[in-house]
């Protein structure tokens, strides 16, 4: 069940003043330049200064500095650049930087109903959260609140909570190591497994795939196999904004002789060419070619395009027989199951003719290593597992695990995303991690699975949740059905957000709620009076440390890790004897737990010592054993889907722009598609206009239609005409997050289907 989309105010009311100087130029043909290089420093000399900008640059992705908090693209091993960040990592720097900020003053001037109004852009760049505050219920402003006090308020309301389960306990990407493993520990002894996490959002549906597939849900590769590979195939993902770094391996394994296979509805200027501004080259505009071949495919054709390569790969002889005999389960079926596959349908699902699939099976045929990477154009649809699982079934028809220059490559967006699930943030966490914690920690964890993103928002709206914490992120922005997520937040006792920057998670609030504000991974921490560093791991399980080196924002700031302890200790005192106090003074001290309990990190506070840290044992990668149930990989079955659209109807997939990382929005530029000065557009084909009765710059509504009969609006997007297939549009999120359903959802994975969202126009 849900409720109407006009529960809250309309989006579009706040960007209405934002979008006024909207413009539309030509879409760019490379990435990055020269004029990322204008754009970063720039951005760091007007939000940080001169001197603070060196500082956090210089150290940005250093062995010995901080790990960027853009993307969670790996760190080279051999040898590091002076610079060694792209233009979104020294935005995000920038933004967590920022000289301005947020403290009892501004939430004095400003009452929550009038910030309601203003956008989630205005709302961040306002400044750094200098101090906790409380909003009491009933009340319109935020006012101070001491650090022990808002503690004790936490403490009052999970106390008084019928069950533990009342409780969800939610992870952004962003936290450490070190923190994830303390907001786990206590959210399990406090007694629930309510630990949703941005995982939910995105990646679940490659956890979920790569488990049943090869026994575990995590990538194959490093990032010397993606310097090493033959070929490179890139589906659903936008490297040139949503992993720059990416590109300069990308440019690595061209200069090795690779092909790249780029998959993607619309064409992107990051899979074209790659001016690298570290080659005085790349400054001149004389870059990097990078797609030898780019399929734009329609949006959820994927399925359907990886059997047929499937199909003709095993047509052609292309099989490692050895390997598939050895190392898997499953072989004949699958190979029945494809042998018959229905090429017409292949056509109609991908809108790809005939011969560019052939063409693309060729460049698989002839390749002897061969990386496969995909992102959130995959992961957000329906069949999402099902797809995944057919990059698998290539992956081993042509035995492309454990091989060098060879494998899966899920790329990640948040930066510890990975790391948080590794350290237990997890609502369905196995049962060998919780008799680990146990034994540690002298207790019994719960055993029953917790709520995950969307299960949480179903509790807070049903009344089974009344409490809701969250470790970072913007949860209220984040989640889909915007209007129902942000009801659900404000029908809660307390929500209590444990950020950096002022964001809408604060505004659509609790009867009571907390802002905690919490120190960046720029910034030096000195909690127990010592110099801290923290951990984090990447796409490619490398898990090394993170130190920054800047003055914090505000000397009231407390670190993740020590707001965590003191909830901990003032809602658990000494229940169970964990050493909430000893934990903050001494971050080791939670290694040495890591160490005994997670698999895999073993003398973790010895190993992150090593420079560099050190790498996460994967089976499949390092010996090609598989840790599923039948002892081997899977090859797995899927029907083929031909998803069907009604007439004068449209599938809108959600996108990032250029100037966004995740729901935080640096500025209203998206330079690679030509968009200036605005967000609220719809990249549409010149053929739907025409077809449709629309002209380039026309203005729309956008509605959902779902089975479950009710309206959901986005309002008023400018229609820019676009090099898209027919029938695919796309716009930003999260101002499209309100046209997709809570109960939408991936199968298997639960993971949004942000980009299957069948959508018709109404003129404004």
């Amino acid at each position: 069940m849900s409720t109407t989309p006009d529960a809250t105010p309309a989006p579009a009311t706040r960007v209405d003043a934002e979008e006024s100087h909207l413009r539309v130029g030509r879409p760019a043909t490379h990435a990055a330049g020269l004029k990322a290089v204008r754009v970063s420093m720039s951005r760091a000399l007007k939000q940080m200064g001169p001197v603070k900008s060196a500082r956090n640059l210089l150290t940005l992705n250093q062995v010995d500095g901080f790990d960027c908090m853009s993307c969670a693209w790996p760190d080279p091993t051999d040898h590091r650049h002076t610079a060694e960040f792209c233009e979104n990592g020294a935005k995000a720097v920038s933004w967590e930087g920022q000289r301005d900020t947020v403290g009892p003053e501004f939430f004095a001037a400003h009452p929550i109903s009038e910030l309601e109004r203003q956008s989630d852009h205005w709302l961040e760049k306002q400044g750094r959260l200098t101090h906790p505050m409380v909003r009491r219920a009933g009340a319109d402003h935020y006012q101070p609140i001491s650090w022990d006090a808002a503690f004790a308020l936490v403490a009052s309301h999970l106390q008084a909570l019928s069950s533990p389960d009342e409780a969800v306990f939610y992870t952004s990407g962003r936290a450490s190591n070190e923190a994830a493993f303390v907001y786990q520990l206590f959210a399990r002894a406090f007694g629930t497994n309510n630990l949703p996490d941005c995982s939910n959002m995105c990646h679940e549906s490659t956890s979920v795939a790569l488990a049943r597939t090869i026994g575990i849900g995590k990538g194959s590769v490093s990032l010397q196999d993606i310097h090493e590979a033959d070929l490179i195939v890139i589906s659903g993902q936008n490297p040139g904004t949503n992993h720059p770094r990416m590109l300069s391996a990308l440019e690595i394994a061209k200069q090795h002789g690779a092909k790249i296979l780029a998959i993607n509805p619309l064409r992107e200027a990051g899979l074209l060419r790659f001016d690298n501004p570290q080659k005085p080259t790349g400054l001149a505009g004389r870059g990097t070619g990078l797609a030898d071949r780019y399929l734009q495919i329609r949006s959820n054709g994927d399925l359907a395009l990886w059997q047929a390569i499937g199909h003709l790969l095993l047509e052609r002889g292309a099989v490692d027989r050895d390997f598939v005999a050895r190392h898997t389960v499953g072989f004949d079926a699958w190979a029945a199951h494809i042998r018959d596959l229905d090429r017409a349908a292949v056509v109609a699902a991908t809108g790809l003719d005939w011969a560019e699939i052939e063409a693309a099976a060729e460049l698989f045929a002839t390749s002897q290593r061969i990386v496969n990477c995909w992102a959130m154009g995959i992961t957000q649809h329906r069949n999402a597992v099902a797809t995944i699982g057919e990059f698998v079934n290539v992956a081993l028809l042509q035995g492309m695990i454990g091989k060098p220059g060879a494998g899966l490559c899920p790329v990640r967006g948040h930066s510890n995303v990975q790391g948080d699930r590794t350290m237990g943030i997890w609502e369905k966490v196995p049962d060998a991690f919780l008799d680990a914690l146990g034994a540690e920690f002298g207790f019994a964890p719960p055993r029953e699975h917790g709520h995950d993103a969307a299960a949480a928002v179903r509790a807070l709206r049903d009344g089974k949740a009344r409490v809701f914490i969250g470790l970072g992120g913007n949860f209220a922005a984040a989640m889909s059905d915007t209007h129902v997520t942000e009801a659900a937040l404000r029908s809660a006792a307390l929500t209590v957000q444990i950020s950096t920057k002022l964001n809408r998670s604060h505004l659509t609030a609790g009867h009571d709620a907390l802002i905690l504000p919490t120190l960046g991974r720029t910034e030096q921490d000195r909690t127990g009076g010592r110099v801290q560093r923290v951990t984090v791991e990447d796409s490619m399980s490398a898990v090394h440390a993170s130190r920054g080196r800047s003055e914090p924002a505000g000397p009231h700031l407390r670190s993740e890790v020590d707001i965590l302890c003191g909830i901990g200790s003032a809602t658990l005192g000494d229940r169970y004897g964990i050493p909430w106090a000893d934990f903050a003074a001494d971050y080791s001290r939670i290694r040495q737990s890591i160490g005994r309990v997670v698999p895999g990190c073993e003398a973790y506070d010895e190993k992150i010592s090593r420079r560099g840290g050190f790498t996460l044992p994967h089976p499949p990668r390092d010996t090609r054993t598989f840790p599923t149930p039948e002892g081997k990989a899977v090859f797995t079955v899927s029907p083929l889907e031909v998803a069907t659209v009604p007439e004068g109807r449209l599938v809108l997939q959600t996108i990032r722009s250029h100037d966004q990382f995740n729901t935080t929005v640096y500025g209203l530029d998206d330079r690679y598609r030509g968009i200036r000065s605005g967000r609220r557009v719809v990249f549409i084909s010149p053929a739907d206009l025409a077809e449709l009765g629309y002209r380039d710059g026309d203005h729309v509504h956008l509605v959902s239609e779902w089975d479950d009969g009710i309206e959901r609006r986005a309002e008023n997007f400018r229609l820019v005409s676009y090099d898209t297939p027919k029938g695919c549009v796309a716009a930003y999120y999260p101002e499209t997050n309100p046209l997709v359903p809570l109960d939408s959802q991936a199968l298997d994975s639960g993971t949004p289907t942000s980009k299957w969202v069948v959508v018709r126009l109404e003129r404004v």
